[in-house]
């Protein structure tokens, strides 16, 4: 009986095999973030279609799971498993008896490694690949330093996404004194921090009121809005009103416009690749005719060009509380 010629793994099981050996030698540990389904295709150089399929097959294997704002990550091995696929039983460690060291003078930080340059490349590494993407360990690599070393600088990563986003909030450079009249100066406001929203999309969640991060250049910003709207005679508490109001609006549009790049992870497909999905029952809809106005657009809209126009009207309709405190 001839042996049968031993099978080549398809694509999308050569990624599945690659990240599970990941995961079993601990280079992944359990919670953190696996590759995306676009990290997947530009370093396996596989469709979308396979990258998804790959991380299908992770979670039904019990390896992975879907974390919502943050992505696929490892799954705890004493976690409860999917209820398709037994998780895999977690390894037994052995717990081996620490030597007692003598005590060490803590080292004095790197010279050349500074908090500045860590917040930048923080900063570049969730301008590239969203704020989900950001770790100690990840910054670490970028600079080609150690871990431990960041802690010198930096005392946690919630300290340094505060420090992000204090840093771009300073990239407001609102003038002073502010512009004359009122509205000149409340427009400028609310363009600048668009420009930061569109140019920092990962930095839109974390700043919104009620958002998990406070800096002191957000402080800033408000009380020079405010300054504006005090000097029309308009008491602190009315001002901070308007302020809210004009912030919600910019912090608003650049959330719907930021999730024009759905979270590939939560659909499990990319944005274009899910729309092309939807043709047929696009065009099924369209035939029906129930939506005669919608299927009479002739271009997609311009979130920049909404924006501006909308700013405009809202400034409007501010003139009178601004202006009359009524």
């Amino acid at each position: 009986m001839t042996e049968q010629p031993q099978r080549d793994p398809s694509p999308y099981e050569r990624v599945v095999a690659d990240i599970r050996a990941r995961i079993d030698s601990g280079a992944l540990a359990p919670g953190e973030r696996v590759p995306s389904t676009r990290e997947i295709t530009r370093e396996w150089g596989v469709a979308m279609a396979t990258a998804t399929k790959a991380l299908t097959a992770l979670r039904a294997q019990g390896l992975v799971e879907a974390v919502r704002g943050i992505g696929t990550v490892v799954r705890d091995p004493a976690g409860t498993a999917p209820s398709d696929a037994p998780a895999r039983p977690a390894a037994p460690r052995p717990r081996a008896r620490r030597p007692q060291l003598p005590a060490v003078r803590r080292r004095p930080p790197d010279p050349g490694l500074t908090r500045e340059a860590i917040v930048d490349t923080a900063i570049a590494v969730a301008d590239a690949e969203g704020v989900q993407a950001l770790s100690m360990r990840r910054v670490a690599t970028d600079l080609g330093v150690s871990t431990m070393a960041l802690y010198r600088h930096v005392a946690s990563k919630k300290e340094l996404v505060a420090a992000m986003i204090d840093r771009v909030y300073r990239g407001l450079d609102l003038p002073d004194p502010a512009p004359e009249p009122w509205r000149a100066a409340l427009e400028l406001f609310a363009t600048r921090e668009w420009a930061l929203y569109r140019a920092h999309p990962w930095a839109v969640p974390l700043t919104t009121v009620g958002g998990p991060v406070f800096a002191p250049a957000i402080l800033a910003s408000v009380e020079w809005g405010m300054r504006v709207l005090v000097a029309q005679g308009r008491s602190p508490d009315a001002a901070l009103d308007i302020i809210a109001i004009l912030s919600a609006y910019t912090s608003g549009m650049a959330l719907q416009a930021t999730q024009a790049v759905v979270e590939e992870d939560e659909l499990g497909v990319g944005v274009e690749d899910w729309w092309q999905a939807r043709v047929p029952e696009l065009l099924e809809y369209e035939a029906e005719g129930d939506y005669p106005l919608v299927y009479s657009v002739t271009a997609p809209t311009h979130v920049d060009g909404i924006f501006a126009w909308g700013l405009e009207r809202l400034v409007d309709g501010l003139a009178p509380l601004v202006e009359h405190g009524a």
